[in-house]
């Protein structure tokens, strides 16, 4: 039986188990009030802090709000481990988005530690934000523009108060899961702000032909059996899920159904189908197989990718393609799974890629 028949019957399978600032702008704050603590924040672009900053000066997690996504919002930064000691220098950044149902303050990995070229942001994308701004704003959950939140006021409040290249040159955005999403949903509707884009193990194919991604996707909006585990972490609790309150299956982008075209905001934002919007954006796609498990998401991820890589061959684009199928050789700590240990492994490999980037 071929895979695109097991799809098809495997669906409640996924369910259940997966369920612009000049360069010369604001030069920042040159130093930590008091050498241990993070450098001050000033509120503005919209955002407010709304509780004390965590962590030390060069990894930290602010909590602010915003009127574009209702309640408190974590963005967590990683400094080089030298910020302070040359205060004229500036540095690119990294844009990294969490995966469903995670949060910033989560995101730890080694990789995301290691470079001393360049500044990491990790903003708030909500257990099930999904990047983007929903359709209908008046559920229970309150607005939700996730998309304007980051694109109009995390990246000037970032170059406004910390000591950065603030060009598209030297600026990147990857993400995780639903933060592949993210990473490519941004860098196509404002290319002039990422000069390089990543997906690690991401739902980028949203089509009809990947239906049991869009349930997915849904399955998260509306809460579905209370359990959708399509996620960074993996485990979710159905008597304690981070997806409720479940609201209206069409939220997000609307009817995810395609009859008489009434699935067409889904077919706008799908990254498979929009490439071409790339053109001149470094892409980078890292994806398993799963161990060939269905009951794995990467299972159905590796398809996803697949669909963007034929989108960007059809179209002649360079890109740098990474599937590691059952992560035999792939990190000591990747089982091909959608998981952290093959996402780390991801990041080693990205990493360096975007800083010689920055650097040429």
């Amino acid at each position: 039986m071929t895979r695109t028949a097991n799809r098809g019957r495997l669906t409640v399978t996924w369910l259940v188990a997966a369920a612009a600032l000049a360069l010369a702008g604001p030069a920042g704050p040159a130093r930590a009030a008091d050498g241990a603590a993070p450098p001050p924040m000033t509120d503005g672009f919209g955002l407010t802090r709304a509780d004390p900053t965590v962590g030390g000066p060069t990894d930290f997690t602010l909590t602010v709000t915003t009127p574009e996504v209702a309640g408190k919002h974590h963005i967590k930064i990683i400094l080089p481990s030298g910020y302070y000691d040359d205060p004229g220098r500036r540095y690119p950044v990294l844009y990294f988005l969490h995966g469903s149902p995670d949060d910033p303050a989560q995101q730890n990995y080694p990789a995301l530690r290691a470079s001393d070229s360049m500044i990491t942001v990790i903003p708030d994308g909500g257990a099930r934000g999904w990047y983007a701004n929903w359709l209908d704003q008046k559920t229970r959950l309150g607005a939700q523009n996730w998309e304007n939140f980051h694109l109009k006021q995390v990246i000037p409040f970032i170059d406004a108060n910390l000591r950065t290249v603030a060009t598209r040159k030297a600026r990147a955005v990857a993400g995780v899961s639903m933060g592949g999403f993210g990473a490519l949903h941004y860098a196509q509707v404002r290319p002039d702000l990422f000069s390089q884009t990543a997906s690690l193990s991401g739902d980028i194919d949203l089509s009809a032909r990947s239906m049991d991604l869009r349930l997915a996707v849904v399955a998260s909006v509306t809460d579905a059996l209370g359990a959708v585990c399509g996620s960074s972490s993996g485990v979710c609790d159905p008597a304690n899920s981070p997806y409720q309150p479940g609201v209206d299956s069409d939220a997000l982008f609307g009817s995810p159904y395609p009859v008489f075209n009434a699935d067409r905001r889904w077919n706008e934002v799908d990254p498979a189908a929009h490439m071409d919007k790339l053109a001149g954006v470094g892409v980078s796609v890292y994806v398993g197989n799963g161990g060939g498990s269905p009951v794995d998401p990467e299972f159905w991820l590796e398809g996803a990718a697949g669909h963007v890589k034929e989108s960007m061959d059809k179209l002649g684009m360079p890109y740098h393609y990474v599937d590691y199928g059952d992560g035999s050789g792939w990190g000591a700590q990747c089982n091909g799974g959608h998981n952290a240990g093959c996402w780390e492994q991801d990041l080693r490999d990205l990493i360096p890629r975007l800083e010689r980037a920055f650097a040429s």
